[in-house]
């Protein structure tokens, strides 16, 4: 009997204990599902911040217009930008800036959209305010650079990426600008300081690497110009200027095999460009192909429209080196007639004269010519010409008593 007891009350406390676990599940399940309606419904920042992340700008700007809050603002000016919408961004980032006088994030974007849309002067005064905020941010002082750059202020951008790189030598953009202005203003041991810098901190970089071959192009170094040109064209930029400055420098270098390989290929990819024909001509000449020389040169000015002094004068060197003074001379008095103001080709034509005619006063007439046109421009064959004036003045002096 009191074994059925205890069995009877033992099926009981399973039974509850069973009820009890059913009532945990329940509840669990009821838990479970309540956080998954939650979630399932999240809030319109989450939304917004999806979209904007997915790119449906459009979308993601009418959800944070709902919001009202200055981060909204500032997402509503990024989505503007991101879908080219510049002035709608601006004004948005305006009011950003307004309300949060001190958000730089906002005024630096601000900044950088209306250095892109030609604000030069509304983005120098955001960066100046930037500057001051934080002088001890290089991209600061490098962007408000790009402003006075823009504006055609020198001087001052010059100082600003000097102090962007003040406080962070390794500030690659501020080292190219600064190396690309003295390269452009040709001096040479300021362009090298900043360019061989960058190429310290990054040897690679084609931007550094074309402009140490321009240096050296410029000093004349033109040996030294070529692997840096070559390297140039390694990295992919196949520029025409760099086959027409390397070649010249193969020309230079009497690398005439390589000169007219790379004249040819600059030519292949533009073949109306007639510098490419002058400079393939001017390498077979000097490489003692006159007739191809003649050849490339006459193509350059059938190219070249309307004819200018340069082919004309080529013409007559190469004349000139098969001893055809005659031929010589008429190309120089057409090119003369082209550009009228070069005392060089005119000069030529003097000493051409010089040699072709023996009367003196026939020679006389052209040198007492060059000096009424160029006597006051070009002092030192102004010389040359007023001493051969008086040596054939003498000439005619003695022949005639």
């Amino acid at each position: 009997m009191k074994q059925m007891v205890f069995a009877c009350l033992m099926s009981t406390d399973i039974a509850n204990r069973y009820l009890d676990l059913q009532k945990l599940v329940f509840l669990f399940l009821c838990t479970l599902l309540s956080g998954h309606e939650v979630s399932a419904q999240p809030d319109n920042g989450v939304m917004a911040d999806s979209l904007y992340a997915t790119g449906n700008y459009t979308k993601a700007i009418n959800v944070y217009a709902e919001e009202g809050s200055v981060a909204a603002a500032l997402q509503i000016a990024r989505a503007y930008s991101a879908i080219g919408h510049y002035e709608k961004a601006i004004v948005q980032y305006r009011s950003v800036v307004d309300r949060e006088p001190d958000a730089q994030v906002a005024a630096f974007e601000l900044g950088k959209l209306l250095l892109r849309t030609n604000k030069y002067e509304e983005a120098r005064k955001r960066f100046a305010h930037l500057v001051e905020s934080d002088r001890d941010n290089p991209e600061y002082h490098y962007y408000l650079g790009e402003a006075f750059r823009e504006l055609d202020q020198p001087a001052s951008s010059l100082v600003s990426f000097k102090e962007a790189i003040e406080i962070d030598s390794t500030h690659l953009r501020s080292l190219f600008r600064l190396g690309k202005y003295f390269t452009i203003q040709q001096e040479r041991d300021q362009a090298l300081q900043y360019v061989d810098a960058g190429l310290w901190f990054y040897e690679q970089d084609v931007s550094f690497i074309n402009l140490k071959a321009l240096i050296l192009f410029n000093d004349n170094q033109y040996e030294k110009a070529i692997p840096w040109f070559e390297q140039v064209l390694e990295l992919g930029e196949t520029q025409p200027y760099v086959y027409e400055k390397l070649a010249f420098c193969y020309y230079k270098s009497w690398e005439f095999e390589r000169a007219k390989e790379t004249y040819r290929t600059l030519i292949a990819l533009d073949d109306s460009n007639s510098d490419a024909y002058f400079g393939l001509g001017e390498t077979y000449r000097r490489n003692k192909q006159p007739d191809s020389a003649e050849i490339y040169i006459k193509k350059a000015m059938d190219v070249q429209r309307p004819v200018f002094a340069e082919g004309y004068s080529a013409l007559a060197g190469l004349a000139r080196d098969r001893n055809d003074l005659k031929s010589a001379l008429e190309y120089y008095k057409m090119a003369h007639k082209e550009t009228p103001s070069d005392q060089m080709i005119y000069f030529n034509i003097c000493t051409l004269a010089d040699q072709l005619y023996k009367d003196p006063k026939t020679k006389l007439k052209y040198y007492e010519s060059f000096i009424m046109q160029f006597g006051k421009t070009s002092p030192y064959t102004s010389k040359i010409a007023t001493r051969r004036i008086e040596e054939l003045r003498e000439a005619i002096h003695f022949r005639d008593n």
